[in-house]
Order: C-alpha cells, then structure tokens, then sequence
C-alpha cells in the first residue's frame, strides 16, 4: 500500500453537519479499504480565486491514509459526482 494526502475542500454552504457526514464516509471508504492515518479538519477559509465561477471560500480538510489504487480510484471518483466538494487534490507521500 502506498501513502497518500489528500486536500479537500468542501463547499462552503454545506452546514457543519453536513460536512461532518462527508467527511465520515470518506473516513468509512478509507478504512475498508486502506488504512487512515490522519484527518485534520482546517475549517472554512477564504479561497486565493473563485472556483466554479461562485465560491470564495470553502471548508478545508487534510486526509492522510495508505490505500491501494482502487481505493484512489474510488475517492476520486466520489469527489467528481458529488456535489459537497469544491476541489480536492491527492499527492502519493514518500516512503
């Protein structure tokens, strides 16, 4: 399994409830099928452009996790049919 971080960022009208949800099924796809390590939530932070032509700010999230590339595949595929996140990027860690 290779070591991963992934930044996300949720958007900004979700209430904290909401994100907490996401944020749990992530945590939940992760651990059935890698192993989290880490997730530091950073909260609601003005963003440096706008993103989609209306948001300026988003909710921030660092997730760092071991995972195989399915598990990569999976995340990734959530984030882009979903509506809750903003923008997400994941970078493999060195070991």
């Amino acid at each position: 399994m290779n070591s991963y971080e992934t930044i996300i960022i949720f958007n900004p009208e979700l209430t904290t409830e909401q994100v907490g949800e996401s944020l749990e099924k992530i945590k939940t796809m992760i651990s059935a099928k890698g192993e989290l390590e880490n997730v530091e939530e950073w909260g609601k932070r003005k963003l440096a452009y706008k993103i989609k032509n209306k948001f300026t700010e988003g909710y921030y999230v660092l997730v760092n996790y071991k995972g195989t590339n399915e598990l990569l595949a999976d995340l990734d595929h959530g984030f882009k049919i979903s509506e809750d996140f903003v923008r997400h990027l994941t970078i493999k860690k060195e070991v």
